[in-house]
């Protein structure tokens, strides 16, 4: 009999969406297998753990009030796979790849291992190209580039779904010739940012790939919709040729969920309870971002981490600093003065900027006009200690002047609100900001 036939009763245990199978005769970690309940319901799950004969089983559902006399288990001797085509762009799913937009599913091309295949370092092409978010502080001081992999952190309170909002719909390559799609991933959604990302996709109606978990529904999916997105993604970049941005939220509600599952696992927690191999999860899902010479097409990654308690230090954001490019960090101060969007541009860097900028990229003077826009502001921000002590009336006018040039700069350059720009749109911006108060731009 082969082992896709052999259905096991012998669950010995149930904690949580975990289930421990005994006696089993042959099994592989990573195996889909399929949990039978008494009521008629097949659940799809996975083989996380073996030992000896006993198999540990996670299921991507509900365990609540699971009968295990009663309760059978089938392995499948396959690992999980995704299916993919090129009818996916334009498509909503669920974290389990179930459709969420009413359609029916497309009729698959291939199907490909959830975990992807990791780029040969040798094999990788460095980042390179503009892409445009639309926001000034993005794609005037912080360029986000092909291949690159560049954070939001972001804080509770602060208006992140509608920063990532903004990038959906607005974001897009300098060259008009090469197609681009975002995939985006949605995690631990609550019912009122479902409804708001949903609108946000009708009115993109093209050009996207999105998986929605909500809150409510099996924390499993939660580790699930990034490693299809990015499986997606993968797809559409190396072997369609697109130019891909995949953009993760929230990364936080991710790790939270890997904490549960190894606290139902008893493993022994790491910093503040998350698991001490996060690190290398984190990597698994960051590290597929990039480019592979030869090919034409890239995936770009800008997951969106919330930080516990506005704490930088805490071990999400600081484990993802550690793998990617830079960061793009919002503020509460810029969000309290009522400005969008409020990214502070002084802790933000895009380590591979200067990949992305330039003639024939974006213009000549985007370097020039970065750098004086930073040490104009800089002095600024670093004045306002100074005036909270003295006061203006204990200043020089020179002070004064840049004082008055860091408020502007917030105010005119940072804050745009709702409208879009054009990376020339900002380094005009820049520029006029500059004259206006007789700066020299050398």
């Amino acid at each position: 009999m082969r082992l896709s036939e052999h259905i096991y009763r012998t669950i010995s245990t149930v904690a949580g969406p975990l289930l421990f199978v005994e006696n089993v005769f042959s099994a592989r970690i990573g195996e889909v297998v399929t949990v039978h309940t008494p009521d008629g319901r097949d659940m799809e799950a996975e083989v996380l753990e073996i030992d000896g004969d006993t198999a540990l089983v996670e299921v991507y559902g509900g365990t609540q009030g699971l009968d295990i006399e009663r309760t059978s288990v089938s392995f499948s001797d396959a690992i999980k796979k995704v299916p993919l085509s090129g009818d996916i762009v334009g498509r909503i799913f669920n974290g389990s790849f179930q459709p969420k937009d009413g359609a029916p599913m497309f009729i698959p091309e291939k199907q490909t291992p959830i975990t992807g295949a990791p780029i040969n370092p040798a094999a990788r092409a460095r980042p390179a190209d503009f892409i445009e978010t639309g926001f000034s502080p993005i794609d005037g001081l912080n360029t986000l580039v092909r291949g690159q992999k560049l954070p939001v952190f972001s804080a509770a309170g602060l208006p992140s779904k509608e920063v990532v909002a903004s990038i959906l719909k607005n974001s897009r390559l300098a060259d008009p010739s090469k197609r681009f799609v975002v995939v985006f991933a949605a995690l631990g959604l609550t019912f009122h940012e479902y409804s708001f990302y949903m609108k946000v996709l009708e009115e993109m109606q093209t050009g996207f790939v999105a998986f929605v978990n909500m809150a409510d529904e099996p924390v499993m999916e939660r580790l699930l919709a990034p490693r299809f997105a990015l499986t997606v993604a993968e797809y559409l970049a190396f072997e369609k040729g697109m130019d891909i941005l995949v953009i993760i939220t929230d990364m936080t509600n991710y790790c939270d969920a890997l904490r549960e599952i190894s606290t139902a696992r008893e493993e022994l927690p790491g910093r503040r309870g998350y698991p001490g191999y996060m690190y290398s999860d984190l990597a698994s899902l960051y590290e597929r971002a990039g480019r592979i010479h030869g090919l034409e097409g890239s995936v770009t990654m800008l997951p969106v981490v919330t930080m516990p308690e506005d704490d930088i230090t805490h071990p999400i954001p600081d484990l993802t600093g550690y793998i990617t490019e830079g960061q793009i960090v919002l503020s509460r101060e810029l969000h309290q003065k009522g400005i969008f969007p409020p990214i502070d541009v002084l802790p933000s860097l895009s380590r591979l900027m200067q990949k992305g900028i330039g003639e024939g990229l974006t213009r000549a003077d985007h370097r020039k006009v970065s750098n004086h826009l930073y040490k104009y502001y800089a002095k600024g921000r670093d004045l306002r200690r100074l005036e909270a002590i003295v006061g203006r009336d204990g200043m020089t006018k020179v002070d004064i002047l840049m004082l008055d040039f860091a408020d502007a700069f917030e105010k005119e350059f940072v804050g745009q609100g709702a409208k879009r720009r054009t990376v020339f749109e900002t380094l005009d911006t820049g520029l006029d900001l500059m004259k206006k108060f007789s700066l020299e731009v050398k």
